[in-house]
Parts: structure tokens; C-alpha cells; sequence
């Protein structure tokens, strides 16, 4: 790390977060911005290695500084440094390209050991913000599985709807097929509506891929 730029309205504030960037990166060459919108013009001036970038600007969201960073600087590493842990500030920061998300409420030696952790390719999180996006992905990955259940269940056809499919598959006639079962054409044009609901084909060739699929019939 030779060169970072610290993105902060406070100055007492600003100051603590260059003296720590610093003391995890000795000889660090660190600029400083107030305001978003001078964040955004270091960004066009100057390349940075890393950017430690507030959220509540006076002039708008540090998360602007950050997706800049990611378009105009790719290599640069962006932390927020905030003291905001809600969703509403934490993924759309990540969506803008941050590699780390810290809390301010840490103490000095805690955000050293994190930045450092930058070092080992790990990105410096907060543990409630580490656990918070770890929820967020078990919840996502829980609805997914809920999801796939769900057209599992909805794609499971009757033993009456698979006879059905087959005979689809196999070139029969509606009339054919309701005489076969000795059922009403209209009966088994119910079934065939079904099945198409259920497998999500809107014609017999898929129907027949479908089936084929299945081992119902030869491909």
C-alpha cells in the first residue's frame, strides 16, 4: 500500500482514520476529502490504493465515491468506515464495489488489525457486519431451496397425467387418448392443461421432450 484517500466531513475524525490507515500501512501517502464531491474529484486526479470513504456526506453518499473508485480505479481497494450497520447502507455499499465495511464505534487497534487483514486477500468486515451479510446469504440460499421445492412440487404429475404425457409423446390423438382411458375428451384435455401448466411447455414437441426426459418414451 503506498497511497490512500480518507473521505470523512469530520475532521477530528478524518485525521484518526489516516493516522489508522497508516499505522497498518507505515509510509501510507494519504489525501483527504470532506465532501463527496471532492472524493469524486481525487478519484479523477490521483490513483489511490486503498479509500477509506464515509456514507453520510454533507453533500450525499461516500457510495458514490466507492462505485467511482470501482469505474475509474478497479485495483484500488474501497473500506467504508461508517457508523451505519443497517442493510439499507451495508449491500448497496457492496453493490458499489467495497471490498471491506467497518464501524467506527471500534476501537484504534481492532480497525488496524482489520485493514491488515487486506495483506492476507481477506476483506476487513466488522464481526456484526460479517454476520449480518452471512444471514442475508443463508436467507437468500433458503429461499432459493424454498423456491426449487416449490417447482419440484408443482412439476410432479399425477400417475394419471404421466399415462397422459406418455401418450402425448407417442403421436395420439386427444380422442384417441380419451378412448384409450374411456374418459371424456374434455376430461382429458383437463389433464393435458395440466400437464402443460405443470412442465411449463406450451406444445407437444416439448411436451415430448419432456417425456423423453423422463424415460416415458424413446427420445
Amino acid at each position: 500500500m503506498n497511497s490512500a484517500l480518507v473521505v470523512e466531513d469530520l475532521p477530528e475524525i478524518r485525521a484518526w482514520l489516516a493516522e489508522v490507515a497508516c499505522e497498518a500501512f507505515p509510509g501510507l501517502r494519504v489525501r483527504s476529502a470532506a465532501r463527496r464531491d471532492e472524493g469524486l474529484d481525487w478519484v479523477q486526479r490521483e490513483q489511490f490504493d486503498l479509500a477509506l470513504v464515509d456514507l453520510g456526506l454533507p453533500d450525499g453518499s461516500g457510495t458514490d465515491v466507492v462505485g467511482a473508485l470501482r469505474v475509474h480505479q478497479p485495483r484500488t481497494l474501497s473500506v467504508v468506515v461508517t457508523i451505519y450497520d443497517d442493510d439499507e447502507h451495508l449491500f448497496p455499499a457492496l453493490q458499489a464495489g467495497a471490498f471491506g465495511y467497518l464501524l467506527k464505534e471500534q476501537p484504534r487497534d481492532v480497525l488496524v488489525a482489520q485493514l491488515l487483514r487486506i495483506t492476507q486477500g481477506e476483506p476487513p468486515l466488522s464481526p456484526p457486519i460479517a454476520r449480518r451479510v452471512l444471514a442475508y446469504f443463508a436467507g437468500a440460499a433458503h429461499q432459493r431451496l424454498q423456491l426449487v421445492r416449490q417447482l419440484e412440487q408443482e412439476a410432479h404429475l399425477t400417475d394419471r397425467e404421466t399415462e397422459v404425457l406418455q401418450r402425448v409423446a407417442k403421436g395420439y390423438t386427444l380422442p384417441e387418448i380419451a378412448q384409450q382411458f374411456g374418459l371424456s375428451r374434455h376430461t382429458i384435455a383437463d389433464h393435458i392443461k395440466q400437464v402443460y401448466r405443470k412442465l411449463n411447455v406450451s406444445s407437444r414437441a416439448e411436451a415430448a421432450l419432456e417425456a423423453a426426459r423422463r424415460g416415458l418414451v424413446n427420445p
